[in-house]
């Protein structure tokens, strides 16, 4: 068992998970994201999440995932949330933080993870690239069972823009579009993707694919594109599943 936080830009997720089914076994708690996403406000939510878990999650492994670039323990990028996080050594400040050892890695990445070893990836070779449509597009790049950690493909340029800005699930709801307009913003962005990287599956996650009737029928792609299975706790599970391999090494072993 082992304990995986997901903090976003306006939701901090947690829960308890064995991590060889990929199943959550407490319950998932959720907390709004202080406004402005400040290190010291995000931790001090990040820690009454993990007390409101009770004495389960004591002694655990903890993994935390989070939307940025994470290079060997420092966030190197901030997406929807403050500046700070940048050039944050985030991996030591959550430690002295929680009193204990963490594993840190990017949100998009534990998601990808936990799709490869649990969900909609697992058993599937070739280049499976996994998308989270949200707050911004997080992305995952997964060859042969090996997680290629940091790709961050919503900050492709469409339009002259980043894509995320325009295809993201937030520049749906902000513009209020159709789920039929929202999808040929979609179909741009997914062509690009496979204009670049010619994958083999794309995988849909984020909160939005359990709505995933609505707009991925629009979409005519040379790849399949399917829903993500583990919806939007797959940041949750893979933070877990991360959280018990080999610190140094867990980005780059292969995912079996």
């Amino acid at each position: 068992m082992a304990l995986g936080i997901d903090i976003g830009g306006t939701g901090i997720k947690g829960a308890l998970v064995d991590v060889e089914t990929g199943e959550l076994v407490s319950e998932r708690i959720k907390l709004d994201t202080p406004g402005g996403g400040l290190p010291e406000a995000i931790a001090a939510t990040v820690v009454e999440l993990i007390t409101a878990l009770g004495s389960a999650a004591d002694g655990v492994p903890v993994g935390i995932c989070f939307p940025a670039v994470v290079r060997h323990g420092t966030t190197m990028s901030a997406a929807n949330v403050s500046d700070k996080w940048i050039g944050l050594e985030a991996e030591a400040f959550f430690e002295k933080k929680l009193g204990r050892d963490i594993v840190f890695v990017n949100d998009a990445d534990a998601a990808g993870v936990a799709e490869a070893r649990y969900g909609a990836a697992k058993g599937r070779d070739g280049l499976v690239i996994l998308t989270t449509l949200g707050t911004g597009i997080g992305t995952a790049l997964i060859y042969n069972g090996v997680l290629v950690p940091n790709s961050e493909l919503g900050h492709l340029e469409m339009n002259g823009k980043d894509a995320e800005k325009q295809a993201s699930f937030a520049a749906k709801e902000k513009k209020n579009l159709t789920w039929a307009k929202w999808a040929t913003r979609l179909q741009q962005y997914y062509s690009i993707i496979e204009v670049l990287f010619s994958p083999d599956l794309i995988i849909v996650g984020g909160g939005v694919s359990k709505s995933h009737e609505e707009f991925l029928p629009l979409l005519k792609l040379q790849a399949p594109i399917i829903p993500a299975l583990l919806r939007n706790n797959a940041g949750i599970v893979g933070a877990a599943a991360l959280a018990v391999q080999p610190k140094v090494t867990h980005l780059t072993e292969t995912i079996s």
